[in-house]
C-alpha cells in the first residue's frame, strides 16, 4: 500500500527559512531621546578624534533620518561603550584655562558639540504675540534672521537645545507694553544692541566667556514700555525617563 507522498510545497527549503541576526537591535520605533544620545556618542567621537568631520557629519545625518534601532545601531558599532573609553580630565575654568599649558585640551572638549549644531534651515523666521504668547523651545532651527514681536503679551526664544543655521544669528525684537525672554546656554557669544524708551534690553549674567566654535547671537530691536531678558542657563538635563529636570 503506497502512502500518499507530502507535497514538498508544504515544506520551506532550509534556505528559505529566515533567522533573526544575533545581536540585532529590535525594529521598534526610535524616540527623540534615542537619537539624541546617539547623536551625542557621535559628537564625543568627534572630539576624541575617532571620526573626522566627514565622517561625523554623514553619520549624524543619518542619525536623524533613522526611525528604528536597527537603523540607530550601526552607527556607532565601531565605537567604543562609553564606559570603555578614556576619562575625559576635568575642564578647568574657561578665565584661567585660556593661557595655561593644555587649555587646548579643554577648550576643545568644551566647545566640540558647536561644530555640529551649526547648519540647516530655519525651523520659522517670527513669532508674534498680540495680547497673546510664543514660545519656541526644545529642538528646532535658529535661523539667519529671526523677528520676535511681542505687544500686550509675551514671547519666550530658548535656544538651549537648538541648532543654528549660521555661526551668527540676528534676533530682532520689538517689545511694546510685553516682554520677550531668550535663554541661551553658556558658552554662546551674546551680543545686544537693542534700545529701550520707557523699556530695556536687560542682559543681566553672562558667566562664561564665549567658546571656541559657538555660535554668536545679535539681540536687536526697540522696546517701549516693555523689556527684553537675555538669560544664560545650562542645558536641561535629561532624566531616565525620557523627561527633563526643571531648573529653578
Amino acid at each position: 500500500m503506497s502512502k500518499e507522498a507530502v507535497p514538498r510545497e508544504s515544506v520551506p527549503p532550509e534556505s528559505d527559512r529566515q533567522e533573526p541576526a544575533p545581536g540585532r537591535a529590535p525594529a521598534l520605533r526610535a524616540s527623540d531621546a534615542d537619537r539624541d544620545r546617539v547623536a551625542e556618542r557621535l559628537r564625543d567621537a568627534l572630539a576624541e578624534g575617532r571620526l573626522d568631520m566627514e565622517e561625523f557629519e554623514e553619520r549624524l545625518e543619518a542619525v536623524y533620518a533613522s526611525r528604528t534601532y536597527a537603523e540607530l545601531e550601526p552607527l556607532t558599532r565601531d565605537l567604543p561603550a562609553v564606559g570603555d573609553a578614556a576619562p575625559h580630565p576635568l575642564a578647568a575654568p574657561a578665565s584661567a584655562s585660556a593661557g595655561a599649558p593644555g587649555s587646548a585640551v579643554s577648550a576643545g572638549a568644551a566647545g566640540s558639540a558647536w561644530p555640529a549644531r551649526i547648519g540647516g534651515a530655519g525651523t520659522s523666521s517670527a513669532g508674534v504675540a498680540v495680547m497673546s504668547g510664543f514660545q519656541r523651545k526644545g529642538h528646532w532651527t535658529v535661523p539667519a534672521h529671526f523677528t520676535a514681536v511681542a505687544f500686550w503679551g509675551g514671547g519666550e526664544l530658548d535656544l538651549r537645545e537648538a541648532r543654528f543655521a549660521e555661526r551668527e544669528v540676528v534676533i530682532n525684537c520689538v517689545a511694546i507694553m510685553g516682554g520677550i525672554e531668550i535663554v541661551v546656554p553658556p558658552g554662546v557669544e551674546v551680543d545686544v544692541r537693542g534700545v529701550g524708551f520707557m523699556g530695556a534690553f536687560d542682559q543681566r549674567d553672562n558667566p562664561l566667556p564665549p567658546e571656541p566654535g559657538a555660535p554668536r547671537v545679535v539681540v536687536t530691536g526697540f522696546a517701549f514700555w516693555g523689556g527684553v531678558d537675555i538669560k544664560v542657563k545650562e542645558r536641561r538635563t535629561q532624566l531616565g525617563g525620557g523627561g527633563y529636570r526643571k531648573e529653578l
